[in-house]
């Protein structure tokens, strides 16, 4: 394995990036339309015949299939940095699609973040 990452390699971890970032998205579409009264089980069911949770399920499992694969050619200390790209878009996402806050210490933790990937990629 070479410490240098490819462009395809990199392409491959943004998209793993994207699609963490994607089922997040998706488990919050789930929380909103579950129901946060009744008994546990209720809600338990009623949470596996959500579509949007099924689908944020499914898309996980892909990903973990994707990860494993990229691990295969790609040092885990050089791919898990990209990890952090979903922890950047994710909350902002947040604030635009579902009106959550997002602060000046929120967009300044993403900003570092980015510099973080860059310093550790270039």
């Amino acid at each position: 394995m070479n410490d240098r990452l490819s462009w395809v390699q990199i392409a491959f971890l943004v998209s793993y990036a994207g699609g963490m970032v994607g089922g997040q998205l998706l488990f919050k579409l789930a929380a909103l339309r579950g129901s946060i009264e009744g008994p546990f089980g209720e809600r338990l069911l009623a949470m596996m015949a959500n579509g949007y949770f099924v689908a944020a399920v499914v898309l996980y499992g892909a990903l973990s299939v994707l990860w494993v694969w990229l691990l295969s050619f790609t040092p885990l200390s050089r791919a898990y940095v990209f990890v952090a790209l979903a922890f950047a878009v994710t909350p902002l996402l947040g604030g635009l699609i579902f009106g959550e806050p997002i602060s000046v210490r929120l967009v300044i933790g993403v900003v570092l973040i980015c510099c973080g990937l860059l310093f550790v990629t270039g």
